[in-house]
């Protein structure tokens, strides 16, 4: 069964459709591959494949060319993403996995626009389909590139947003994120997080259900059936004792009580840590800063022994409301 979220967006369009049918044609419209004209399909599948090779090269001058004013002028994270990624991108060979084309009508940017792409059964998602969430999406036509770039070094995801301009088609995003983790994707830290439930390690399958996500998603921004149903399977099993959302939840040491506001798995090289955020009064007092880092660290293995077997070291990381972060990483043999 969908999630409640889905069941809501469904039930949110069809009654959409059925009393705004002209308004809802011209203000959010999403085409997949499969519904495209060759034309179309295929000037976004070059444009794509053209900045992934501008890209892998490192050439980020002519990246710089092909993207947008506004995003040219700010070029810097795109720069620094991919300089980032450039030993697995160097030399990699990509695939389209599948493109999209999004329009949004009007005058003004959409506060927040919301795209349901291909085919939709009654349980929801289907293989095919996608939907997409943007908040203040100027109006234009966009077309959506997912690639996936194998190397011997594993493998990457390379996603675009491509933003039609005349008959060309420029950046107006671009991400990159491993999809595999010393040869692991998805489907295997899903498979060990479901492992980890039937021990009724939780702590550690949430934590491994996160990662899973993590890697199943090309970019934060869509939604499938396959992270459907990783949700479905595990939403419900959310510790209760575990920051998530805004919710903060508290770390015992001795008399003294820390505020953890995040805490989430995280590849680090080959290995996998834990990263614990938690508040202080001054996180730029590094002494202090310090010694509580390894109080709770310390802490929080004690309350989940189980973190042991599942991950290689812990990082945590005292933040103030000033802005000041201060992290220290213990390898996991290392806390007694």
């Amino acid at each position: 069964m969908p999630r409640a979220r889905d069941r809501f967006r469904l039930l949110f369009l069809c009654i959409f459709l059925v009393f705004y049918p002209a308004l809802s044609a011209v203000a959010q419209n999403c085409e997949s591959s499969s519904d495209l004209d060759d034309a179309t399909r295929t000037a976004i599948t070059s444009a794509a494949q053209r900045d992934f090779d501008l890209a892998a090269k490192g050439d980020t001058f002519t990246l710089r060319q092909n993207t947008i004013s506004s995003l040219a002028a700010n070029f810097t994270p795109i720069e620094t993403t991919v300089k980032d990624h450039q030993s697995n991108l160097a030399g990699a060979q990509a695939t389209v996995n599948s493109i999209f084309l999004l329009e949004a009508d009007g005058t003004a940017p959409l506060p927040h626009a919301e795209f349901y792409c291909g085919v939709f059964g009654k349980n929801g998602q289907t293989p095919g389909s996608a939907i997409f969430d943007f908040n203040n999406l100027p109006p234009g036509k966009y077309g959506v590139a997912l690639l996936e770039a194998t190397s011997p070094k594993g493998k990457t995801d390379f996603s675009l947003i491509l933003q039609q301009e005349g008959t060309d088609w420029k950046i107006g995003g671009l991400y990159v994120k491993d999809a595999d983790i010393s040869g692991h994707d998805a489907d295997w830290f899903a498979t060990q997080a479901l492992d980890y439930k039937a021990k009724g390690q939780l702590h550690n399958a949430w934590l491994y259900y996160l990662q899973a996500r993590s890697l199943a998603a090309p970019v934060p921004f869509v939604d499938t059936l396959a992270l459907d149903k990783l949700y479905n399977e595990f939403q419900k099993d959310k510790p209760a004792d575990f920051p998530e959302n805004g919710k903060s939840a508290d770390l015992s040491v001795g008399t003294v009580s820390y505020k953890l506001i995040a805490l989430y798995p995280q590849a680090v090289g080959n290995d996998l840590d834990v990263i614990v955020r938690y508040q202080v009064a001054n996180a730029g007092d590094s002494n202090q800063a310090y010694a509580s880092n390894m109080e709770v660290m310390k802490a929080l293995v004690g309350k989940y022994p189980e973190l042991r077997s599942a991950f290689a070291a812990i990082v945590a990381r005292a933040v103030d409301n000033s802005g000041h972060d201060y992290g220290t990483l213990l390898a996991m043999k290392e806390i007694r």
